[in-house]
């Protein structure tokens, strides 16, 4: 077998992987999302809301880079798809920067006290756990494909792990010693992180960047 072929072949068994990390992720930050906004409702918890608003926003950045990847071929189509998706995850995730800012804010001053939840817990320690693993699948997957696409679609998933410990942090502080303002507190905490990672996807520099 020729070293072109089996290079062809290596490439479309890493792509098939990389595909199958896509998918892993749409699901699992759907079901994230989703158990984390009930909690976080539940409990009046912005750092839970905070964080399965960007799990949500996440699967957006999933479903880009699965559609962008079914695009390879086409360039003119594969950088119109990364132009759209670009904005719209930015634009999403400076909305959310804005939302917990405000939120956030609101719960320090007039001293809103938030329920203990055991299941954001749980969640964040799941979270913190399987995303660092998830990112480095999808960096392997990234080198072997030289895919710039997929190597910032893992540094997105190291962004989620970062928010899972800060989100934890403050859950743990809260349900542990009562520091009620610890929640708030870590969801302001968030904002910087959520908002460059908006503005750098307003400006093509993350999400679904260029493959080349």
């Amino acid at each position: 077998m020729s070293t072109a072929v089996s290079d062809s072949i290596r490439k479309v068994k890493a792509a098939e992987r990389g595909k199958n990390l896509e998918y892993f992720t749409v699901v699992w930050n759907s079901l994230e999302g989703l158990v984390a906004i009930v909690s976080g409702l539940i409990a009046g918890s912005i750092s839970l809301m905070g964080f399965g608003v960007d799990s949500l926003i996440e699967v957006t950045s999933g479903g880009a880079v699965l559609w962008r990847m079914r695009a390879e071929s086409d360039r003119q189509r594969r950088e119109k798809i990364e132009r759209t998706t670009l904005r719209i995850v930015g634009g999403c995730f400076v909305a959310l920067a804005l939302y917990v800012t405000y939120e956030g804010s609101s719960k320090l001053i007039f001293r809103e006290v938030p329920e203990r939840s055991i299941v954001g817990i749980v969640l964040a320690v799941v979270s913190l756990t399987a995303m660092p693993i998830l990112a480095r699948a999808k960096r392997r997957v990234s080198k072997e494909l030289s895919s710039a696409a997929m190597a910032a679609d893992a540094t997105q998933t190291d962004f989620c792990a970062y928010l899972s410990a800060i989100l934890l942090t403050g859950l743990l502080l809260n349900a542990l010693f009562g520091m009620w303002w610890a929640d708030p507190v870590g969801g302001l905490a968030m904002v910087p992180l959520i908002a460059r990672e908006g503005f750098r996807a307003l400006q093509g520099k993350t999400c679904c960047h260029s493959s080349g």
